[in-house]
């Protein structure tokens, strides 16, 4: 079971961050468009849809990975004084009544939506440079079955904190663990070599 939950949040981290490098094609885009717009005093016919199609890939990719670590905002003041069997039955019935039937919703709507919108290779109406937007539409399905998968796997982290009484851990919990350790070992090597050459140097001088 914990390899299952560690295959979903390794899923939704790859594309988290495999999407994240759209930031780098926003703040290109964004610069050169400030460039040329005042200092060509030339305004590109592009900027603008290129802005919100990254930002809004990056978005809704973004939603599985920041999930799988925990990361939304959340109302905690009484949720966090709260026992880990308590959070994680609260938890249990908000992801079963509201979180996964909404996300069946954005998939099913979502797929007619970017359907359409690929079948008449839609472009941008905000603009002459008719920039395709349907691959950002194709998106919003995409963006739902992930969620999904990563709700089932909050789901059964539920389930099994229910079950003993403290939460499981996360991929991310793992790898920094692993991380600790590893720069503990390092370090403690470190120092052994440090004794043993104090220790040389000891005996070379008597």
């Amino acid at each position: 079971m914990t390899k299952f939950l560690f295959f979903i949040d390794e899923l939704s981290t790859w594309v988290g961050k495999a999407f994240a490098w759209l930031i780098l094609v926003l703040t290109l885009g964004v610069s050169y468009e400030v460039f040329v717009r005042y200092v060509l005093r030339a305004p590109t016919t592009w900027a603008f849809d290129i802005s919100y199609i990254t930002y809004g890939a990056m978005f809704l990719m973004a939603g599985a990975y920041t999930l799988s670590r925990n990361g939304h905002v959340r109302a905690d003041v009484v949720y966090r004084l709260w026992s880990p069997r308590t959070q994680a039955s609260m938890d249990l019935v908000l992801y079963i009544l509201f979180f996964l039937p909404a996300i069946a919703a954005l998939m099913y709507s979502g797929w007619n939506y970017a359907q359409m919108s690929v079948r008449f290779r839609e472009v941008s109406i905000f603009s002459p440079a008719g920039v395709p937007v349907f691959p950002l539409k194709a998106l919003i399905p995409a963006t739902g079955v992930l969620l999904f998968l990563q709700g089932l796997a909050e789901v059964i982290r539920c389930v099994l904190c229910i079950r003993t009484g403290r939460w499981p851990q996360r991929l991310h919990d793992v790898e920094e663990t692993e991380s600790l350790v590893i720069r503990e070992h390092q370090q403690h090597a470190v120092e052994q070599r440090g004794e043993a050459a104090q220790q040389s140097e000891k005996g070379a001088g008597a």
